[in-house]
């Protein structure tokens, strides 16, 4: 049992599970592999095993330059931040909106409502395409999408216009909301892939924040309808950036128990396996761009722009439907929904209701000055994304250093501490500072709090699912993306709630539950490795949730 976490006497390597530094007591996998077949990392991690296992082609994404797996995930990071900032920019000027297109400040937040419904059903259309035809395709159409909406947006006249462009942008929102993730998977090995998460939570969380800050002034000065258009601009030079210069990112490799069978046939001949010991000697340090198979030839980089680069699964397109329904009851999914869907919603509920605060008496905020509230979670939101991302990862190698080179999942989990912590000090804090009417100081600092808490908590989530169902990641993050569901039921009636119980009330509801959904941590951290065993050794879901 290691750190509290019980072990599983079913299975000899639990998926998820990795072996990451080189130690005398290998699993009976890696013992046919000859020492210098394993492919370390770089420099001071040189100790590490890489997991996944890269394979030797070049066209294999964990084998491609760091610069360009960093510069895709940069474009797509991007995209995602101002697809971040689109759901809440208006929330600064709602009154002011209204009043303009003669409806209710309750009838917008029904709006955005709208959009994030739209989100939550669209992504399990989403994800079946990416699953089959590829991450590229999805990403072009929606960004494409997204500019359409902005357009329109920027031109509606009355507030059905208005409700159908957002309704409309929403099918392009929600690839960018759950296959970053999985492009994170694709392009990095487990010890890098926290950092990562983090950076493009920090690009997300910023644009969500960010964008009430710039857009506050846009609706001052030129009016709501430029809010569309500098988001239409964004997502014009976006969508040449992701056609471009983001290749496919989806890759179908042989199994390590492929390869190790590979490896016993070319021993047993003697011409052969000189050949073939050489050939992998050249790539033991193996970040590695200058892999090369002699079975397939690197492409280029007109071959990288095609549009669908091939077909990805053979699995039945209504089964691969099914799955984030199936694999939403996983113990690890339904935690990760609990927590991503509360941390999140809760987040979103700030932006719905502080034009109806702050814009009131005692603070009788402007437009603009309703936006640079979201200063505090900006600012917020960076510190916690430029912690939280390294520590997990540093965390993890610790941990594992420390169990005999055996990484667990559950070590993402550690940094759920801070979260809670500093979660219950932002909604409850929120809540009590507006109801007792403190200096403005009071509730924007409590509203960069909450949004921290999410900051440290996105690393632990989407950490601790890729980690686990790597093969599933995608299904697992539309089933938590579910939380779409929760957001839109919550944002089309908090405002009417607000009215009725107050803001201490409905901010002491929202901080219990987040409590109550942190606290579940605790079993999952003791018995997740066992959860795993059992999913694993179930023939049904095996045969179900695989392509086999």
């Amino acid at each position: 049992m290691a750190f509290g976490i019980l072990d599983d006497s079913h299975m000899e390597l639990v998926p998820g599970t990795a072996y990451m530094n080189d130690q005398s007591d290998v699993p009976r996998e890696y013992q046919q592999v000859p020492r210098d077949l394993l492919k370390h990392a770089k420099g001071r991690l040189s100790h590490v095993i890489l997991v996944p296992q890269p394979s030797d082609s070049p066209n294999d994404p964990l084998n491609w330059p760091t610069w360009k797996k960093d510069g895709i995930l940069l474009i797509v990071a991007l995209s995602a931040a101002v697809v971040g900032a689109f759901g809440p920019m208006l929330s600064p000027g709602f009154v002011q909106i209204a009043g303009e297109l003669n409806t209710s400040v309750n009838s917008l937040a029904q709006a955005t409502a709208w959009l994030i419904l739209t989100i939550g059903l669209s992504l399990f259309i989403a994800n079946p395409l990416a699953k089959v035809w590829g991450r590229r395709p999805v990403f072009i159409v929606a960004i494409i999408v997204m500019f359409v909406g902005s357009v329109w947006g920027a031109f509606a006249k009355d507030y059905n216009s208005f409700l159908a462009s957002r309704i409309v942008s929403g099918f392009g929102m929600a690839p960018y909301e759950v296959l970053v993730q999985c492009t994170i998977g694709d392009l990095y090995f487990v010890h890098q892939r926290a950092t990562r998460i983090a950076a493009w939570n920090l690009f997300l969380l910023c644009g969500i924040s960010g964008g009430s800050l710039i857009s506050g002034y846009i609706i001052e000065d030129a009016g709501w309808h430029w809010t569309f258009g500098v988001c239409a601009v964004l997502f014009g030079v976006f969508a040449i950036l992701v056609i471009l210069f983001v290749p496919e990112t989806a890759y179908i490799r042989a199994s390590l128990q492929e390869r190790i069978r590979e490896h016993a046939t070319t021993a047993e001949k003697p011409e052969l396996k000189q050949i073939h010991d050489a050939s992998y000697q050249e790539s033991v340090d193996q970040n590695a761009p200058n892999v090369r198979d002699e079975s397939e030839k690197e492409q280029t980089y007109l071959q990288s722009l095609k549009f669908v680069s091939g077909k990805y699964s053979d699995a039945p397109f209504w089964k691969i439907l099914i799955r984030p329904v199936v694999v939403f009851w996983y113990p690890a999914v339904l935690w990760a929904f609990l927590i991503y869907g509360t941390t999140l919603t809760w987040i979103v509920v700030f932006s719905v209701v502080n034009a109806s605060i702050f814009t009131l008496p005692p603070y009788n905020f402007s437009v603009s000055q309703t936006g640079l509230i979201s200063i505090s979670p900006f600012i917020m939101t960076i510190i916690g994304e430029v912690i939280a991302g390294p520590l997990n990862d540093y965390i993890c190698l610790v941990l594992s250093k420390r169990n005999h080179g055996i990484y667990e999942p559950e070590f993402r989990l550690v940094l759920m501490i801070p979260v809670l912590l500093i979660g219950t000090a932002g909604f409850f804090g929120f809540g009590a500072s507006v109801h007792y009417q403190t200096h403005w100081i009071g509730p924007v600092l409590t509203f960069g709090l909450a949004n921290m808490s999410m900051a440290f908590a996105n690393g632990c989530v989407f950490g601790y699912v890729l980690d686990s169902y790597e093969s599933l990641s995608e299904e697992a993050f539309v089933a938590i993306n579910a939380r779409n569901l929760l957001t839109f039921g919550l944002t089309y009636f908090v405002n009417d709630w607000l009215e009725k119980d107050g803001v201490l009330a409905v901010f002491n509801v929202l901080g219990s539950c987040f409590i109550a959904v942190c606290a579940l941590t605790v079993p999952l951290w003791v018995f997740g490795k066992r959860l795993r065993s059992v999913i694993a050794r179930n023939d049904w879901l095996e045969k179900f949730m695989t392509d086999k």
